[in-house]
């Protein structure tokens, strides 16, 4: 038998495999389904699928209202976009939805879904939230870094301080935003710096950075290797995805190892890795290596570019409006003084500021689609049936546009 013979063979049994499937599907699946565009057999509608994917979904809901449905390969996604609908998400359906669902990200980037989010509702998830809250985000934890915050700030301030010593100068704020969270989280979680002066280890910082930018890359849930696994086979997606996931956990463990024997030496910087090895010493059973580099994956994901993006957002709406920015210096000249630097307590003082960084989080959310639910059983959402199994998004973008709710 020839090699186009088994190509043809192996490519029909696929395609009866996922006939059936649907077919499975469509009998198990309720009748009274949030409406969807037409699709096509076997892909759904993966071919629409179009890039900023939050804005393509917010368009969908202008012509098939603020719950519709997709099915993306033999994955059925159901897309909010409504704020009175996500309210009845998450106290109505709250520990129904509290699931994340089973993608290839989650799995080699996530390690095997056990991270606070990629774990579905379960005892280790409640634990993961207790000491997040406890450990890591309490009033006493944050407060010990403020040193760091403040410094990292004015850093960045004689920076551009000193490009402009000839006056006006052109500055490329995104990269300095980067720069500025990643050394903030980093000195917070490890103690060091991986941008500017100080690297102790340029090869360290870079391949760290690197792997950082390829882990953002490729963990989007809208690629479509997730959901028809005939593009995973030929294209290779998850074996990317699982050689970034190694290189990341390589990198996370070489942190720990090294913050260990530090700690033997008594030469600890009392870092959050630090803080996570003294409860390792009291309890090895569950604040094994993996939690720790678990929770140091979800600071760095979710604490760099988050902050960047949300504050380049804001400078642009500034200087896209000089009229708010003028404002916003009389109200800091006012409160604070031309002389002074502001504290992070000071901004309770600044009323308008705290107006601005709220809109341009309304306007520009940094997760503008919130993180995939996954129902564990069949249930109701505004009106519509969806099954167990179904991916629900939260299109906070489209939510926060909604010219019934904004001006």
């Amino acid at each position: 038998m020839d090699q186009i013979t088994i190509l043809y063979a192996s490519l029909s049994f696929i395609f009866l495999l996922l006939c059936l499937n649907l077919l499975f599907q469509s009998k198990k699946h309720p009748q009274n389904l949030p409406p969807s565009p037409p699709s096509l057999p076997l892909i759904g509608h993966l071919h629409l699928l179009e890039s900023p994917v939050h804005r393509f979904y917010h368009c969908l809901s202008q012509k098939h209202g603020p719950v519709f449905s997709l099915r993306l390969g033999s994955q059925l996604f159901v897309v909010v976009s409504s704020s009175a609908v996500a309210e009845e998400c998450f106290t109505k359906n709250d520990v129904v939805l509290a699931n994340r669902p089973k993608l290839i990200t989650g799995k080699h980037f996530g390690y095997n879904y056990t991270t606070i989010s990629t774990s579905s509702y379960s005892d280790h998830w409640r634990n993961l939230r207790r000491i997040g809250s406890i450990e890591i985000f309490s009033s006493s934890r944050l407060n010990a870094f403020v040193a760091i915050r403040k410094d990292e700030v004015r850093r960045l301030l004689v920076r551009l301080s000193q490009d402009s010593r000839q006056g006006f100068a052109k500055v490329e704020l995104k990269s300095m935003l980067n720069d500025l969270t990643l050394n903030n989280i980093m000195r917070m979680v490890a103690g060091k710096r991986y941008y500017g002066d100080e690297v102790k280890d340029e090869n360290e910082a870079r391949e760290f950075r690197e792997v950082i930018t390829e882990t953002f890359r490729n963990g989007s849930t809208a690629n479509r290797a997730e959901f028809l696994p005939v593009l995973n086979w030929f294209g290779g997606y998850e074996k990317k995805v699982k050689k970034i996931g190694k290189k990341l956990d390589g990198l996370l463990q070489k942190l720990v190892n090294e913050h260990r024997r530090m700690k033997q030496e008594n030469n600890d910087n009392g870092s959050m890795v630090d803080h996570l090895l003294n409860l390792q010493q009291s309890d090895p059973n569950y604040y094994t290596d993996e939690i720790i580099k678990g929770l140091m994956l979800v600071l760095i994901l979710a604490g760099t570019d988050t902050t960047s993006v949300t504050m380049e957002w804001a400078m642009s709406n500034l200087l896209n409006h000089p009229e708010v920015l003028k404002k916003a210096q009389a109200e800091i000249d006012t409160e604070i003084g031309q002389e002074n630097l502001i504290d992070e307590p000071d901004v309770s003082k600044l009323k308008y500021l705290q107006s601005i960084i709220l809109e341009a989080q309304r306007l520009h959310p940094a997760l503008p689609l919130l993180l995939p639910h996954v129902p564990s059983t069949d249930c109701t959402i505004g009106g519509y049936d969806v099954p167990g199994g179904a991916i629900v998004l939260v299109n906070a973008w489209s939510i926060h546009r909604d010219p019934q709710s904004w001006d």
